[in-house]
């Protein structure tokens, strides 16, 4: 027995050196009791996948010799000691449990056999997005691939970006053309005091390198208007409209649509927000929900009204995660729903919203524009002014 092996129940718990030495030096059964997704993140070399679920049906298959050093392991080292226990009832007489998983074998700096899409840096990194099925490997290698361009870099810019940014999304674009005011730094938390006067895309740049140097960014420091905006979105897989205004809301919307790119769009104002997902032709666009804009006095600007800061945050973040939903395709998106949320009482209430069969953007009866035609958009200074 090793010199720091212990016995539980007739299983050795051995350290992750023990192990790697036994593995080296003689004709071990090494097995693996996590799940295919974690495997595939993962696993020492030689290592036979067994799920803890699948043990009693696969292991006599997997591991025919009974009386073979039998080694297991799993994450941190409770799953396998659990397994190892149940080979020891089944007749296995020498059994041992990796002590601290593959986690302490990789902190003590052990050789593992890693999924070629990540650098070990990345596995390090985005250890906690692969350790869910819904993510894993597959998934997160998705995020790293996929564009996403933001409307503003402003209020509900700055928490979606962090958060995209962390979550690894390959390339983001900024779209603004502003420049950091010091009544911005209440709610714009990408931005800090040392960078009041520059732009407010380039001072997003600065945080999001510094916080994943996995992520692109590319800086569009100007305002959308028609003679742009399909070159700017054509790209990018996913739009992000944090737009403060309802010209850019409606342009973006027309010009999303005929392009068939997704948009999460976004509001707030005082202590109210709401949020919900336009994909073109799977739900309602943005003007099946608001075919014509409010009056300005029932649509005062947060600079007219003021905004909790917080709602920033939240709504933000909301943003972010139907953006990752949609790079993953998973869960359920907000398509055909708008959730409101009311900070005061910390309400959210969900409203189903449906296609406008007379929609003259994305209804059935839609014209399709001839190609000479596809840049030209309507003035939308005009309609949301009328």
């Amino acid at each position: 027995m090793p010199a720091h092996a212990t016995k539980t129940a007739s299983v050795q718990e051995i350290t992750p050196q023990e192990a790697f030495g036994e593995i080296q030096d003689s004709d071990v059964v090494l097995i693996d009791s996590r799940e295919p997704h974690e495997y595939a993140e993962a696993h020492l070399e030689g290592g036979i996948l067994v799920p803890p679920a699948t043990i009693a049906d696969q292991i006599t298959e997997k591991a025919p010799d009974r009386s073979a050093r039998t080694i297991v392991y799993c994450r941190v080292g409770a799953r396998s000691m659990v397994a190892a226990q149940q080979l020891a009832e089944m007749g296995y007489e020498d059994v041992a449990s990796v002590g601290g998983g593959i986690i302490e074998w990789q902190e003590q700096g052990l050789p593992v056999v890693a999924a070629a899409a990540l650098t070990p840096e990345q596995r390090d990194r985005y250890s906690r997005h692969t350790l869910l099925p819904e993510v894993g490997v597959e998934g997160q290698a998705k995020l790293l691939d996929a564009k996403v361009l933001l409307l503003g870099a402003g209020g509900l810019g700055a928490p979606t970006a962090l958060y995209l940014a962390a979550a690894g999304i390959g390339r983001i674009g900024l779209v603004d053309d502003d420049v950091v005011d010091s009544s911005n730094l209440q709610r714009q938390v990408i931005h800090n005091t040392e960078r009041v006067g520059e732009s407010k895309t380039g001072s997003a740049r600065k945080t999001i390198e510094a916080l994943n140097p996995d992520v692109e960014v590319v800086e569009y420091n100007f305002r959308l208007d028609a003679g742009n905006i399909l070159e700017t979105i054509a790209e990018y897989d996913i739009i992000v409209d944090g737009a403060d205004n309802f010209p850019t809301r409606y342009l973006l919307n027309d010009a999303s649509v005929r392009l068939n790119k997704p948009v999460v769009s976004a509001s707030i104002l005082s202590f109210d927000g709401q949020i919900s997902t336009f994909v073109p032709f799977e739900g309602p666009c943005y003007r099946c929900l608001y075919p014509t804009p409010p009056p300005p006095e029932l649509a005062p600007s947060c600079s007219a009204n003021g905004v909790l800061g917080v709602m920033a945050g939240v709504m933000g973040l909301l943003q972010a995660n139907e953006v990752i939903k949609l790079v993953l395709g998973i869960g359920e998106p907000l398509v055909g729903r708008l959730l409101l949320y009311e900070a005061l009482g910390t309400r959210f209430t969900e409203l189903k919203v449906r296609r406008d069969p007379e929609c003259p953007i994305c209804g059935p009866d839609a014209a399709e524009l001839p190609e000479s035609e596809l840049g030209q958009f309507p003035d939308y200074q005009a309609f949301c002014g009328a």
